[in-house]
C-alpha cells in the first residue's frame, strides 16, 4: 500500500449545477487511491471483491457490499491481487452516488420529518456498512438511480436514504476513537494548509517552515490554525499519522517499528504515546486483532 499513504482531497465536479452525482462504475478493477471528499457516498458494489478501508476500518469485502460514507472520511476499495493479473472475467461492476452535505439542508437540519435522516448522517461520519439482507431490500432502486435523471433522481435517492435511516440492520466501520478535522470550503488558505498537511505529513514539518510558506509568523499561524481546527498543529499532524498507522497496522507484514517511521513519527516511545492517547490501546494490541 506504500503509493496509497498520502491522503488525497478530491474535488468532485457536479453535474450542471445538481447536488447529486450517480456513477456506474465498469473497470478491471477499482482505481481510486486512500482519498475524502466533501460529498456524502453511497457505494454499492455488484460484482468485485477486494479489501475495504474506511477511516480506520478494514474489511473484505464481496459483491453485495453496501455502504454510506459520511464528509471528508478517508476511504478506498482495493481488488485482491487476482484483478491485476489481467483475467477479463474479473471486473468491478458498482454504483457509486456522491451528494453534497447540504443536500436538503433547511428540511434535514429542521424538520421533524427529516430527523432520522439527520441521525443517518450523524453515523455516516464513520461509515455506515449495511446487512446482505437490507442490501437485497434496496438494490434495484439503487441501480435505478443510475436511470434516472432531475426530480425523479432526487425523489428516490431521498427514498433510499429514508429506507437506509429506518433500517436496523447496519454497523459503523470507523471506531468510535475515529476523528475527522473538517475542511472549510469558504476558507482557502485553511484548505491549502490542510491539503499540503494531508499529503506530507509523514515527512518531518516544523511550525517554522509551514507558517513561512503560509505568510505568517509562528505565532500567528498557531493562533489561526487552532481558532479554525480545534487543535494545535502538532496534534492534527499526529491524529493524520495515527490514521495511517491504523491502516498499515492492519497488515500482518508490517513491524510496529516499520509502522512508527513510515508514519513520521522519529522514536517507538513518541509513537507508542500518542497512539494509546488517541486509540485507547497499544499498537500491538491493535494489530493483533486483525491477525
Amino acid at each position: 500500500m506504500k503509493g496509497s499513504r498520502n491522503i488525497m482531497y478530491e474535488q468532485v465536479l457536479m453535474p450542471d449545477g445538481s447536488p447529486i452525482k450517480v456513477k456506474w462504475n465498469d473497470y478491471p478493477h477499482f482505481t481510486y487511491p486512500w482519498h475524502f471528499h466533501s460529498e456524502i457516498e453511497i457505494v454499492y458494489v455488484i460484482k468485485s471483491y477486494g479489501s475495504r478501508f474506511i477511516g480506520d476500518s478494514f474489511e473484505k469485502f464481496r459483491e453485495g457490499d453496501l455502504v454510506l460514507v459520511g464528509s471528508q472520511i478517508p476511504h478506498y476499495w482495493k481488488n485482491d491481487e487476482a484483478f491485476h493479473q489481467g483475467n477479463p472475467e474479473l471486473k468491478v461492476n458498482a454504483v457509486v452516488v456522491q451528494f453534497t452535505p447540504d443536500f436538503m439542508d433547511r428540511a434535514i437540519s429542521t424538520y421533524p420529518e427529516f430527523a432520522h435522516v439527520r441521525e443517518l448522517f450523524v453515523k455516516a461520519e464513520h461509515g455506515v456498512h449495511f446487512s446482505a439482507k437490507f442490501t437485497e431490500s434496496i438494490g434495484k432502486s439503487i441501480i435505478e438511480l443510475t436511470k434516472t435523471e432531475g426530480f425523479e433522481r432526487f425523489i428516490l435517492l431521498l427514498k433510499i436514504l429514508d429506507a437506509m435511516a429506518r433500517t436496523k440492520d447496519y454497523k459503523l466501520l470507523a471506531t468510535p476513537n475515529f476523528k475527522q478535522y473538517p475542511l472549510n470550503v469558504k476558507d482557502q488558505r485553511l484548505n491549502k494548509i490542510l491539503n499540503y498537511l494531508n499529503l506530507n505529513y509523514t515527512r518531518r514539518i516544523s511550525l517554522s517552515q509551514l507558517s513561512n510558506q503560509f505568510g505568517m509568523n509562528s505565532s500567528a499561524f498557531s493562533r489561526y490554525f487552532k481558532e479554525k481546527t480545534g487543535c494545535t498543529l502538532v496534534l492534527y499532524i499526529n491524529e493524520l499519522r495515527i490514521k495511517y498507522a491504523c491502516k498499515l497496522l492492519q497488515n500482518k507484514h508490517n513491524s510496529i517499528s516499520h509502522v512508527c517511521f513510515e508514519c513520521g513519527f522519529n522514536n517507538l516511545s513518541n509513537f507508542n504515546r500518542f497512539f494509546k492517547a488517541a486509540m485507547k490501546m497499544t499498537p500491538k494490541e491493535y494489530s493483533s486483532q486483525f491477525q
